[in-house]
């Protein structure tokens, strides 16, 4: 028998017993549908976690801080190292505390790290207001890594991908109060930033907007371009220079993806602390990986069920077609054709669940985030709750498979052991 007479034969056989194979396909339905549902969860919440996370540094950047004082019985003797002083504005860096500042010495001796390049200390830069010829004036605040970061884009492109130095990333709800229309509209118009120096002097800086990023959990400001950043630093310092207290410094990775851990403790051995996106993405992640493998952890006690369900429909087959078997083997059917005939008939049992779950989890999961993101979580600009994406829906299309056919398995191997003459005689 070849191959395709065998599935023919075996999608026959699955139809025979209709209300038998519907119960146990729709066991593997409730299986698919949960894991589905929840794996989405997990992509669309690690997506949009993500790309907020991201908003704090580029992939390829660390962020360098004072490492933070170690808890001890009773309060801690004042350290000369370390200042009170705090750079203008707030930093928004862990790590970067009102005694954390880093000094000149310590951007010098991350100039010598091996593993580092391109070292810049952030310096915190505090405006008195943002606006246009033709708004009112409104407060704003600077990112400190914005020049290295990857904004969450609504249009526009990235200040540290588009190699802009005096560009800004405006913030999506300063578009329309600043008349610039909308967020594509937007681009190439310019925003007047005002701030005030260590004398009492005003200063105005002309901006042009190349960029406009959607509000989220960790937006921290707009973003400005290193140059920019410098000449409003300048204009805050008055001519004074420098004060030479730093609320964090980035430096780009020189290495592979290994050398990352060695580079980070490097800089440990110098007293501070480097953080990547990883690092700051990492307890996040954990938090839903867990409750996303509680969720999947249903739905595979659901499977393990079905799974049962197919042994117990196979079984009952096997009985039913006692003699159909016995006459297989008469006519000269290989015990290892009826053996795949019946791990197929599994195989197409589990399919067709698998793709009846995922079908309608995408259908009802879709329609659900739709309704959520125009409703409750409205504010969460860009977060897609139940995402699907192509390898999830083919990896729970897989595992459903699988365990189809290891659930008949043990009725395809007492099928295929059937002795001829005895099958014949069975009643």
């Amino acid at each position: 028998m070849r191959a395709a007479d065998l599935a023919r034969t075996a999608w026959r056989n699955v139809r025979r017993a209709r209300l038998r194979t519907t119960l146990t396909v729709l066991a593997l339905v409730v299986g698919a549908f949960t894991l589905s549902l929840t794996t989405a969860v997990g992509a669309g919440v690690t997506d949009y976690v993500t790309r907020q996370v991201e908003t704090l540094g580029a992939e390829d950047v660390l962020v360098v801080t004072a490492a933070a004082a170690e808890a001890g019985d009773g309060p801690a003797l004042h350290d000369p190292t370390r200042s009170t002083a705090t750079a203008s504005g707030s930093s928004g860096l862990p790590g970067a505390g009102s005694a954390d500042l880093l000094t000149d010495a310590s951007i010098a001796q991350l100039e010598e790290v091996d593993g580092l390049r391109d070292v810049r200390p952030v310096r915190g830069v505090a405006l008195d207001h943002v606006s246009t010829p033709t708004s009112e004036r409104y407060v704003l605040t600077l990112s400190p890594t914005g020049a290295v970061a990857r904004a969450d884009l609504e249009a526009g492109r990235q200040l540290a991908d588009a190699g802009v130095t005096d560009g800004i990333v405006l913030p999506a709800d300063y578009v329309t109060p600043l008349g610039l229309g909308d967020a594509t509209s937007a681009l190439g118009e310019t925003v007047t930033l005002t701030l005030t120096d260590l004398t009492g002097v005003q200063h105005a800086v002309d901006a042009v907007v190349v960029g406009v990023s959607r509000p989220g959990l960790l937006s921290s400001g707009a973003a400005v371009g290193a140059d920019l950043l410098d000449e409003l630093a300048a204009l805050q310092d008055a001519g004074v220079g420098s004060p030479g207290r730093y609320v964090a410094a980035t430096a780009r990775l020189d290495g592979t993806a290994q050398d990352v851990d060695v580079v980070k403790q490097r800089v440990a051995d110098l007293g501070l602390q480097g953080q990547t996106v990883e690092d700051q993405l990492g307890l996040i992640t954990t938090v839903i990986a867990g409750i996303t493998g509680v969720l999947d952890a249903f739905a595979m006690v659901a499977l393990l069920a079905a799974g049962f369900g197919i042994v117990n429909t196979l079984l009952m087959s096997v009985q039913e077609r006692t003699r159909e078997i016995g006459l297989m083997k008469a006519l000269g059917m290989a015990p290892r054709r009826i053996f795949a005939l019946f791990t197929l008939e599994a195989g197409l049992i589990g399919l067709l669940g698998a793709a009846l779950g995922v079908g309608l989890a995408v259908l009802v999961g879709s329609a659900v985030s739709g309704a959520l993101a125009a409703g409750p979580l409205a504010d969460l600009a860009g977060l897609t709750l139940l995402r699907f994406e192509p390898g999830g829906i083919l990896g729970v299309l897989a595992l459903i498979v699988v365990i189809a056919l290891l659930a008949g398995t043990l009725p395809a191997r007492r099928a295929a052991r059937q002795d001829p003459i005895t099958a014949l005689r069975y009643e």
